[in-house]
């Protein structure tokens, strides 16, 4: 099933298309009241096709979710700003990403992935248009391998612009990452957590080799986002008393709690390649409470940390 899917899409609504890969229709409206100026710091546009076409290297084809959706999921769920991160079906392409960043009247950054062809002029448009990151993906079954001097070349050039990076692996892969992370020369941002797997001890050596990761490298953030592509008992609740995919909690608010002032949140709206269920972001958004107890914790979290990253010259 890699076919684009079939169906409509309804313009600033939530209607979902149908066929492979949609997202939940109808999200709920969180009982966790988000503090003024959250920020929704890892989503995603896709296309719409037509418009922006998917490249043609991508390893799945998502359906379309445009910006007009993503603005009105922001409002629905009460954020007060987005950080459009490029995903892999779109490649080095990022016409999408910097259209919605551009048309969102200031409420949008953007992370971008580029190649080393990248000219000097094309990094200062993608500025003007919001970008303030670029991202590095190493999950293998997502992308090819790009070598590293080349991923060291750029975080040079974007260091300049004041761009930070952010990297995508996977737990196990991170031994032999190690040295490459560690001579970036931006700050660092891992997406969720580098995906550990949630079913080992929370103490054991994996998580724990993440933990020294951000401990020995004060440049190192990390989203404490997706738990829906973390968790193995899922998204259900229990009348209230247990959170929803309650296995990923203890590892979120671990690096949380440990590193306040570096915690990013994100939906990862529309979720893409996301084969086992689609999950209501109202949910996810009650999630938050779990992770971050306090309002402090919360607000640095959802607001104080992204707005330092994304919008510096607010904080100066």
């Amino acid at each position: 099933m890699n076919g684009k899917p079939t169906g409509k899409e309804t313009s600033g609504g939530f209607e979902k298309t149908t066929g492979w890969l949609d997202w939940y229709a109808g999200p709920s409206r969180p009982r966790f009241r988000l503090p003024a100026g959250a920020v929704d710091a890892h989503c995603h546009v896709f296309g719409p096709g037509a418009l922006f076409p998917y490249a043609p290297e991508r390893k799945y084809t998502p359906c379309d979710a445009s910006k007009a959706q993503l603005f009105a999921l922001r409002d629905h769920l009460g954020f007060a700003r987005n950080v459009v991160v490029q995903a892999t079906c779109h490649g080095a392409d990022n016409r999408a990403m910097a259209d919605a960043c551009r048309t969102s009247g200031g409420k949008a950054r953007g992370v971008a992935t580029v190649k080393r062809s990248v000219t000097d002029g094309e990094l200062q448009a993608l500025h003007a248009a919001g970008v303030r990151g670029v991202r590095f993906n190493f999950v293998k079954r997502l992308v090819d391998f790009t070598p590293k001097d080349e991923l060291l070349e750029i975080a040079g050039r974007i260091k300049q612009l004041g761009w930070h990076v952010v990297i995508y692996f996977e737990a196990v892969d991170l031994p032999e990452l190690w040295d490459f992370f560690t001579a970036l020369p931006t700050t660092v941002v891992v997406d969720h957590m580098g995906r550990p797997d949630v079913s080992k001890p929370i103490d054991g050596p994996e998580f724990a080799l993440f933990l020294r990761f951000m401990r020995e490298q004060g440049n190192v953030w990390s989203k404490v986002s997706c738990p829906e592509r973390l968790s193995a008992s899922g998204p259900n609740a229990l009348d209230g008393e247990q959170a929803a995919y309650r296995d990923v909690v203890p590892f979120a608010r671990r690096v949380v709690e440990e590193f306040p002032d570096r915690v990013l949140w994100g939906t990862d709206w529309p979720h893409p390649n996301l084969k086992n269920h689609m999950p209501d972001d109202g949910l996810l958004v009650d999630f938050i409470p779990n992770i971050a107890v306090t309002a402090e914790l919360q607000h640095k979290l959802l607001v104080a940390n992204p707005t330092r990253l994304y919008w510096p010259e607010e904080t100066r």
